[in-house]
């Protein structure tokens, strides 16, 4: 009993020099939750689709890999398609590209090429290694666009959760020089090529991020992990990320969702599609009544076993057809 008393002491401790005991408790129920939900939504994807997966984007990365998903009747030609590339969430300290692998498979029946993108979690490395990854990834879709099946001026930007954040802010970087400036890199996607951006359950002002309690504790681990900063809500890294505070009139069309039962909706999404809207950008939302039931928590728009989950897709297919068509 002592030296339990005596590991856990230690644990605590170490949480509060290091971020890496609390990243990878964060980490474990991340993975749980998104293994559960991708393995719900394979009954959901396609009976046959088209693949070119485990391609690596960054020689000499091992975490630089992306998969690619397409219509059947495209194999074996050279048409290329809309195509959306979607970066993952997971707290930026978890996931990968194959999580919701049947979501993707879905989007790309209906004629459009996905394209999932992986990047390094935190604590692993620390901002901004993964914009730098995904740019890259960016550049390597454009340079293999037609083995690949894209069609490089109808590009779509999309991610879940932390992987929101990821792609408004390369969004951000993709249509305003200052942007790109303040973080110190280049987009290869010229704002033309941009055609929308698929914003679910995001976070976009990320300093507002900071609570108590437990889910607190674990936002505080994450940002702390994936910044590199214990007070990350001051940090430079906490800045440019904050989306929010960096879009402007040409900001692409925009998507923007999140469940009534998930917090970052109020506090995150709506602020974002109400600035946005401020600004004269083209705005789709997906929002619900505070008092819809069942509450729809945090990453909803892939629980296809719901009445609420199929609504959000065929919404998203719309903005795609809207925007890309």
């Amino acid at each position: 009993m002592v030296a339990l008393l005596v590991v856990l002491a230690l644990t605590a401790l170490s949480t509060l020099v290091t971020p890496w005991p609390g990243a990878l408790l964060v980490r474990y129920v991340f993975h749980r939750d998104a293994a559960a939900t991708t393995g719900a939504l394979e009954a959901h994807a396609p009976e046959r689709i088209g693949a070119l997966l485990d391609q690596q984007y960054r020689e000499g990365d091992d975490d630089a890999y992306l998969d690619v998903y397409f219509p059947t009747d495209v194999e074996g030609t050279d048409r290329t398609l809309p195509t959306v590339i979607w970066t993952h969430g997971g707290a930026w300290i978890s996931g990968t590209r194959k999580n919701y692998a049947g979501y993707y498979q879905l989007l790309a029946d209906a004629g459009y090429t996905v394209v999932s993108v992986d990047y390094t979690l935190g604590p692993e490395a620390t901002y901004p290694t993964a914009v730098h990854q995904l740019l890259d990834a960016h550049a390597y879709v454009l340079a293999h666009a037609g083995r690949l099946h894209v069609d490089p001026d109808r590009i779509v930007l999309a991610g879940d959760s932390a992987g929101a954040q990821l792609s408004s802010q390369l969004a951000a970087i993709a249509t305003d020089a200052d942007v790109a400036r303040r973080v110190g890199v280049t987009s290869v996607l010229r704002p033309e090529q941009l055609r929308g951006v698929v914003l679910n359950c995001g976070i976009y002002d990320v300093p507002a991020m900071a609570g108590s309690g437990l889910v607190g504790w674990g936002v505080e681990q994450s940002l702390w992990a994936y910044t590199g900063e214990r007070d990350f809500a001051s940090s430079e890294a906490a800045a440019q990320m904050s989306t929010l505070h960096h879009v402007t009139g040409d900001f692409p069309p925009t998507y923007v969702s999140g469940g009534n039962g998930d917090p970052l909706t109020d506090g995150q999404s709506k602020p974002l599609a109400a600035r946005l809207t401020e600004l004269g950008v083209d705005v789709t939302t997906h929002f619900f009544p505070a008092d819809h039931q069942p509450a729809l928590p945090h990453e909803y728009q892939f629980d296809l076993d719901t009445a609420d989950g199929p609504v959000a897709l065929q919404k998203t297919l719309g903005f795609l057809r809207t925007h890309t068509g």
